[in-house]
């Protein structure tokens, strides 16, 4: 079973909600396992926020407005791929913890915790960020679409 979408999203904080709903309606009505499910849609949460936030401005008077969202749920392995147009990340630019009760720069460290390997990176040739990440699915006993 191979399942995949990708959404072409505005930069604005409903958008988030949107694609979070969209990849846990897919993996309940698949059959993955709830907390799996719940795990990756906290992380996409997170990617889709840093985009939202960060990823528009590259240069002076420029703005990307739109990020995209992409899921493949193939076989054992969800993926999930969040890119923007924005500045991308530098050399200068390692995640650094934030304290624990920061309410901001938590986000990679989350998406680390949450997934089981994770890329963060710049898209070749136009820029802009691009944060991946994967995770091995378990499936409900009465899965429909269960993996084979």
């Amino acid at each position: 079973m191979s399942i995949w979408w990708s959404l072409h999203l505005r930069r604005e904080a409903a958008s988030v909600p949107l694609a979070r709903r969209l990849l846990l309606g897919t993996m309940e009505t698949a059959g993955v396992d709830p907390d799996i499910s719940y795990d990756l849609s906290v992380a996409l949460s997170e990617a889709c926020a840093n985009a939202v936030e960060h990823g528009g401005h590259r240069g002076p008077g420029d703005c990307a407005e739109a990020y995209r969202v992409t899921a493949y749920l193939d076989g054992q392995m969800c993926r999930i791929e969040v890119a923007d147009a924005g500045p991308g990340f530098t050399a200068a630019d390692p995640p650094r913890p934030a304290h624990d009760d920061a309410e901001h720069g938590r986000g990679l460290f989350l998406i680390r915790e949450l997934a089981d390997h994770v890329h963060v990176g710049n898209k070749p040739g136009r820029g802009g960020a691009v944060v991946s990440f994967d995770k091995i699915l378990k499936w409900r006993e009465d899965a429909p679409l269960v993996a084979v």
